[in-house]
């Protein structure tokens, strides 16, 4: 075979023109065969590699100069293996063919690399590369700087606003307050009492949308069915809404639950509802849906800290005026807002927004001028079933007032509080009503007691306390007194209370709050651990 094939290569007589040249040089005949073939395949490989390389750089800014190079290199390929076959077949004509479509497809690419040669000398280097990135980091991290002094600027300025009005209405009710005392007009003092609990009632829910905004407000999760909840709300919503809007309900009908704050929930609906109104002046149609849904990781944001996985959806959709590009990027900023002066604080979007991302679930928003509003609320599902705690608060019309009162008679109650003024109005409060009050400072002294025989019916204990805080020193009173019960008292909560919240014996109660509110919160946690643990209240 091989003797054959070389007798055959080395044949005179079956040499083209072109092959029997070599013939004065038999040995060059394989050399030619080989270097073109070998040539020929590389250059046939390399095309293909700029088409992976094109295909997987979308950014490449001289496409079609890649193109020209690709078909310039199969082209000189290909009169490479023509060089080989031309030694035996006489094939000039289609050589000479791809020949000239080689010449012309070379001069087209080198006229086009020479008008472009400008452009890509302009092309940065990998060092001004690396340079601008550099510059360019200093100056999306200035502008988050500015960004960031302008959102406080807006916020503290919001906040110093509401304040300061709520401040006025304090000073002015107390100024009136004294000069009516000063003038014997007792029951006209009186009066003022009202103007001022309100201020203060303001006052407290502008820090609750804060702490809300910041996902540090204490909640108090419990498990609700979304349809139930939404069914329970749908005669006050109509009522806030008024008859031009029309409030229609597509419930979804699952048996899905979700743990969260039915307070907050509520009110964040009926805030939408609001502002939906708001936004369709000459009426309109409300949309209220339940649904169930599932987020998956490509339906995550960057700033999401909700995990993929099942949710109930509750979503708000208006047929009102929309809002712009501009409008949504900033709706859940605090003190946003597009209202007239005195119609709106621009917390309760924020609010809204921080409520549900601190009970671990997202928000999202579309809308158009013209085209309407949808407010989606993504919640997490609950599998597993929770255990509800009664924290029944009584009022004080409440005829039970006899019974929280011989339930608090006698209770020893250990109150920390580092605030010596709002310890002193506590336990005034609770001595009034029979309690016997331990008060201490700080967390050391509270510590020392609970290490001790102290008998103790209920701590009580600030949160941000010096040194030792309130949810340290609960910890301590469940190992020490396992069945202790204990209410924190924070302003300030934090994420950590909410495992601290949950456990069974533990609750907590924000500032401000009225005292009466406070009296009875303690006297229903009594009740209900001498109920569990069949013990008779002191005498």
């Amino acid at each position: 075979m091989v003797q054959a094939l070389s007798g055959w290569l080395f044949d005179p007589s079956g040499l083209t023109p072109h092959g029997f040249c070599l013939l004065w040089q038999p040995g060059l005949i394989w050399t030619y065969v080989l270097a073109d073939c070998g040539i020929g395949l590389a250059y046939f490989t390399i095309p293909l590699a700029l088409l992976v390389f094109v295909r997987r750089r979308q950014d490449l800014v001289f496409r079609p100069l890649f193109g020209l190079f690709a078909a310039f290199i199969l082209l000189c390929g290909t009169t490479h293996f023509l060089d080989v076959l031309t030694l035996w077949f006489p094939a000039y004509g289609v050589e000479a063919l791809v020949k000239a479509l080689t010449a012309l497809v070379s001069l087209l690419t080198a006229l086009v690399l020479w008008r472009l040669m400008p452009q890509a000398l302009a092309l940065p280097s990998p060092a001004q590369m690396r340079a601008a990135s550099a510059a360019l980091l200093e100056s999306e991290e200035r502008l988050h700087q500015a960004q960031k002094m302008e959102a406080v600027g807006q916020l503290t300025g919001g906040i110093a606003h509401d304040f300061n009005n709520m401040l006025q209405t304090i000073s002015g009710s107390l100024d009136l307050m004294e000069l009516r005392m000063a003038q014997g007009r007792l029951e006209e003092a009186g009066l003022y009492t009202v103007t001022t609990r309100r201020a203060l009632e303001r006052a407290a829910s502008l820090t609750h949308r804060l702490l809300a905004f910041s996902r540090r407000q204490a909640l108090n999760p419990r498990e609700i069915k979304p349809d139930t909840l939404v069914q329970g709300m749908i005669e006050l919503i109509r009522r806030a809404v008024g008859p031009a809007i029309d409030v229609q309900l597509h419930l979804g009908g699952s048996a899905w639950h979700t743990l969260t704050d039915a307070n907050q929930l509520e009110s964040a609906l009926l805030n939408l509802a609001i502002n939906a109104r708001d936004a369709m002046p000459n009426g309109g149609t409300l949309v209220i849906a339940t649904a169930d849904a599932h987020l998956g990781q490509d339906d995550m944001f960057e700033d999401d800290e909700a995990v993929p996985g099942d949710f109930v959806e509750i979503s708000v959709t208006d047929s009102g005026a929309g809002m712009t590009p501009a409008v949504m990027a900033r709706v859940f900023e605090p003190f946003f807002t597009t209202k007239p002066i005195g119609q709106g604080t621009g917390l309760g979007l924020s609010q809204l927004y921080g409520f549900v991302r601190q009970s671990g679930g997202a928000v999202r928003l579309s809308s158009k001028p013209g085209a309407g509003t949808c407010f989606r609320l993504f919640l997490p599902r609950q599998v597993e079933p929770s255990i509800e705690r009664d924290i029944t608060i009584w009022s004080p019309e409440d005829p039970r007032n006899a019974e929280r009162a011989a339930t608090l008679a006698g209770a020893v109650i250990l109150v920390v509080e580092d605030e010596a003024d709002i310890r002193a109005h506590i336990a005034d409060s609770l001595q009034n009503l029979g309690c016997i009050v331990l008060d201490v400072a700080d967390g050391a002294d509270a510590l020392r007691i609970l290490h001790s025989h102290q008998q103790l019916d209920l701590l009580l204990t600030d949160v941000g306390l010096p040194n030792v805080d309130g949810e340290e020193l609960a910890e301590v009173a469940r190992a020490t007194r396992p069945n202790l019960p204990v209410l924190l008292i924070t302003g300030y909560a934090g994420r950590a209370l909410d495992t601290q919240r949950m456990a069974a014996g533990v609750e907590a109660i924000s500032k401000p709050f009225a005292l009466e509110m406070l009296t009875a919160r303690i006297a229903t946690m009594l009740a209900e651990h001498r109920a569990d643990s069949n013990v008779p209240p002191r005498r």
